[in-house]
């Protein structure tokens, strides 16, 4: 069986996405997802009904916004997380989002073709946070093979 790399990543808003504080964040998100979508390794992410997902609903808190995706492989994911826009907006996000001492983060592997659904990155972030990195939820830093 072939795998592939969910990944999931969420965080606490300190603004109504409305917000001013919030615009070039808001405004670079069409951008970093169509690069997203245009990377190679790139094979789906979660999408609302704006196109990007910070209208979907993660741990009944309306302040969290979900990030979730699938690639190929770690490499893949890697090489978009820590370039061009991304990387850009990433150095911002302390601006933007608060600071949680808790995973935000989770990646896991699929059978190749299936979508991961937002109970099933709420499932692995608990996992990691109670369990710390396993095969069943692991992070960038501490990897496990496909089962």
């Amino acid at each position: 069986m072939t795998y592939e790399l969910a990944q999931v990543n969420i965080s606490r808003l300190k603004y109504s996405l409305a917000s001013p504080e919030l615009k070039d964040f808001v405004d670079g998100l069409d951008h970093v997802n169509a690069v997203a979508d245009a990377a190679q390794g790139f094979v789906w992410r979660l999408e609302g009904e704006g196109g990007d997902a910070t209208d979907v609903a993660v741990f009944d808190d309306e302040w969290i916004i979900i990030n979730m995706s699938v690639w190929q492989d770690a490499a893949s994911l890697n090489a978009f997380m820590y370039a061009g826009r991304h990387r850009e907006l990433m150095a911002r996000r302390r601006e933007w989002f608060e600071h949680v001492k808790e995973a935000m983060t989770a990646l896991w592997w699929v059978p190749a073709g299936e979508r991961p659904t937002v109970a099933d990155a709420e499932e692995r972030l608990t996992h990691l946070r109670e369990h710390g990195p396993t095969p069943y939820a692991f992070t960038l830093r501490e990897q496990f093979p496909p089962a």
